[in-house]
């Protein structure tokens, strides 16, 4: 499945399927865009990939089947 991206557009946020040409949804906050991301990356099975304001990726939380998974240090 594809991974989902929370992405800055013109003061909102979206999520978009990567690779996509059109946001899945638009939402006010981050937050908002996160909850609803992360509940179809965890349908997928896919990953949830964070974006801050500027585009940089600040955060990854996968929901896959990850063969090596790392030790999440966040607590």
């Amino acid at each position: 499945m594809a991974n989902q991206h929370v992405v800055p557009n013109n003061g909102q946020w979206q999520v978009k399927r990567e690779n996509a040409d059109r946001a899945t949804k638009t939402f006010n906050t981050q937050k908002e865009a996160i909850e609803y991301g992360k509940d179809i990356a965890m349908r997928q099975q896919s990953e949830l990939i964070i974006h801050d304001r500027h585009g940089r990726i600040r955060d990854k939380d996968s929901y896959g089947n990850d063969p090596c998974p790392p030790k999440d240090t966040r607590f």
